[in-house]
């Protein structure tokens, strides 16, 4: 008796179906696959992979050590690791991004300060465990300072022009002269964009400041051309 009970009830639900539109109740088999979930998280796979950490930076480490005589050994590599774009995590251990012209670099470093220094050096691969933010923090300010001297040599090269442009100096040596201030500022912005591994917050005024020298240039120019053009 109760089976045929279950199967009333099952044709009842069916004729309220049909009669008022609404849906049968949704009845889950047993071959339906449950949704997949990463084990020991009891999450979805999907989601944990949208909220799988990024791969950490890594980073070159350079530590050194140069005899204390003479003292322009030092300044040597002070100067050669800024120019790098390397930043200092103490005396005598530099640190950048690592990349292919990076470890170049550096590893060239290490061996001019063994084989021409008398020095000892040591070059590693690291990844921060924590305080990462913090040497990304202090690359970018680095960055920053290096795109603030070409924003000082840009309103230089303005002022340059202005000067020439009040005194009437409009000839091809002075355009000549000019137009190579503006080259070195280009070569410069160039070298430091391509250490700015990470996007420094100065970077698009400076690509900016450019622009408007360029056009400053050009405007000069056209007063040579016209002075040029007056003298015949």
């Amino acid at each position: 008796m109760p089976p045929r009970k279950r199967t009333a009830k099952r044709t009842a639900d069916a004729a309220r179906s049909v009669n008022t539109g609404a849906p049968a109740a949704a009845t889950r088999h047993r071959s339906d696959p449950p949704a997949a979930k990463t084990a020991g998280t009891g999450a979805p796979a999907t989601e944990v992979a949208a909220r799988k950490p990024r791969e950490p930076i890594r980073w070159l480490v350079l530590a050194y050590r140069i005899p204390s005589e003479p003292t322009r050994l030092r300044a040597a590599v002070w100067r050669k690791l800024k120019n790098l774009g390397a930043i200092y995590l103490q005396n005598s251990v530099a640190a950048m991004p690592a990349d292919h012209r990076s470890e170049r670099a550096m590893r060239t470093l290490r061996n001019e300060i063994i084989e021409g220094m008398g020095g000892r050096a040591q070059l590693l691969t690291s990844t921060a465990l924590v305080g990462e933010a913090d040497l990304v923090a202090e690359f970018n300010a680095a960055r920053d300072d290096e795109y603030e001297e070409i924003l000082d040599k840009c309103k230089d090269f303005h002022a340059e022009i202005e000067k020439e442009t009040a005194a009437e100096h409009f000839t091809y040596g002075e355009l000549e002269e000019i137009e190579e201030d503006l080259e070195k500022l280009q070569r410069w912005h160039e070298k430091v964009k391509e250490r700015d591994a990470f996007g420094a917050s100065r970077a698009e005024a400076v690509r900016e400041a450019l622009e408007e020298c360029t056009a400053a240039l050009q405007g000069y120019a056209s007063l040579v051309y016209q002075a040029d053009s007056e003298a015949l």
